[in-house]
């Protein structure tokens, strides 16, 4: 018997673990092509060296062409000739902030690069090894991303242990800090992403500047901001995509309030000059301190019952019409989390996504889905190329997420913490290190 034609409808969504990734691919646009590679001498020509260690022109291109994957835009020599001075700055700060986590020993193990990366495949709905087969394809050395993956990590971990005692907040502090948000009440603040790019030789600054510009253009041309800004930026929000979350005006840099504060919501800054470097802002939204805002939290269990082989929505396999099947008996008969939590675990979905905001939820079907399901049931079996996911509301509340918690002030403040500890740290790294520049030969 020819199997059903039950899986023509196929809904592309999951719940992943709320962890944060330092990249999000984009799908390739179309025509877009791959460019031949360059002649063995000029791929291993050295660029740079830095305290000894050396930036090769196939690292360049390798970044330029992650930047291009994630961003979705068309690599051309072009784009690679445009991008390739602040590539290369990114590079040479990367190797002198690597010199500096292995000079001070902090960890980073290959398995902390290999969990990294496996989350990242997640996020994407990628099988595992399918992202370093994208990199090949798209002419990227994987030994680019690992090592950006390390130096985030890295660099993240010893930030934490150069606090010190900076890191211990004591009551009183943040006391003050929601005391201080009190005083705001009824004042403006704003949901704000951020890029900073350094200027660390003021000879560079024109070429800084002309890239800073380049990037306004491609992220008003709609190419995502947290693209941009976890591959280029050099403030400590990169790894969340530029997130600097609700913030006062009193919180920024005088020149960039000045502009926060007459943007409109959705808007792109042109490049601001701020002490060194250049910031770009995004105004994701805008409220009044002290103003209640009511959002829905929720907690999850998911079931995932994976595919053998991708699904043919037209023509599925016996398997595959057996697969849905099988779920389609779990969401009649599974009652309440903990009988979720009971059953096997298929692939590499959390059974737990963690708190889950419903109004944050980008995928409308979704939230539309999750908004009326009763808690304790699971949902009809929810179809994706890869296999089939039961979702259950275990429970729904409805919280106040503008109130300034104690852990957000904590949070707050070890941020401005460590982004001030970071920009003079590399600053230093800059001003002592032995940076010999090649020529083109």
């Amino acid at each position: 018997m020819p199997p059903r034609p039950l899986l023509a409808a196929v809904v592309a969504f999951a719940l992943a673990a709320p962890t944060l990734a330092p990249f999000a691919l984009a799908q390739a646009p179309a025509g877009s092509r791959t460019p031949a590679p360059d002649p063995a001498g000029a791929a291993n020509r050295i660029v740079a060296v830095v305290n000894g260690d050396v930036v090769t022109q196939a690292e360049i291109a390798s970044r330029t062409r992650l930047f291009a994957l994630n961003a979705g835009v068309t690599v051309t020599p072009d784009t690679l000739v445009r991008l390739e001075p602040q590539v290369l700055r990114l590079l040479i700060d990367e190797r002198l902030r690597m010199q500096e986590v292995q000079r001070r020993r902090v960890p980073v193990s290959d398995n902390d690069v290999a969990e990294a990366l496996a989350e990242i495949e997640r996020r994407n709905s990628l099988q595992p090894g399918a992202l370093v087969a994208q990199l090949r394809q798209a002419g990227v050395q994987p030994r680019v991303l690992f090592d950006q993956i390390r130096a985030q990590l890295g660099w993240g971990r010893m930030m934490r242990a150069l606090l010190g005692a900076g890191a211990e907040l004591g009551e009183g502090e943040v006391a003050d800090a929601i005391a201080a948000q009190r005083a705001r009440a009824g004042q403006s603040e704003f949901l704000i992403g951020e890029m900073f790019i350094p200027v660390d030789d003021a000879r560079n600054e024109a070429q800084v500047r002309q890239f800073t510009d380049e990037a306004v253009a491609q992220l008003r041309r709609g190419t995502p901001f947290p693209v941009v800004a976890t591959q280029f930026s050099q403030s400590q929000t990169a790894v969340q995509g530029g997130d600097l979350g609700w913030v006062g005006l009193d919180r920024l840099d005088p020149e960039v309030a000045a502009v926060v504060e007459r943007m409109p919501q959705g808007a792109v800054s042109n490049p601001i000059r701020v002490a060194g470097g250049y910031q770009i802002v995004t105004l994701r939204a805008r409220r009044q301190v002290g103003q209640e805002q009511l959002s829905t939290l929720l907690t999850l269990r998911q079931v995932f019952l994976p595919f053998t082989e991708p699904l043919d929505p037209q023509s599925p396999t016996a398997g595959q019409v057996a697969l849905l099947e099988r779920a389609t008996r779990l969401s009649q008969t599974l009652r309440g989390c903990e009988q979720m939590d009971a059953q096997p675990r298929g692939g590499d979905r959390p059974s737990d996504p963690g708190p889950v905001r419903l109004e944050g939820l980008a995928n409308p079907q979704l939230r539309q889905l999750l908004a009326g399901l009763a808690p304790g049931r699971p949902t009809q079996p929810v179809i994706s190329p890869d296999g089939i996911m039961l979702i259950m509301v275990c429970s729904r509340e409805t919280r106040n997420v503008a109130e300034f918690t104690p852990e957000l002030a904590r949070a707050l403040i070890l941020r401005e913490r460590v982004e001030t500890l970071s920009r003079q740290l590399q600053r230093e790294l800059r001003r002592r290190a032995l940076i010999e520049m090649r020529a083109a030969g």
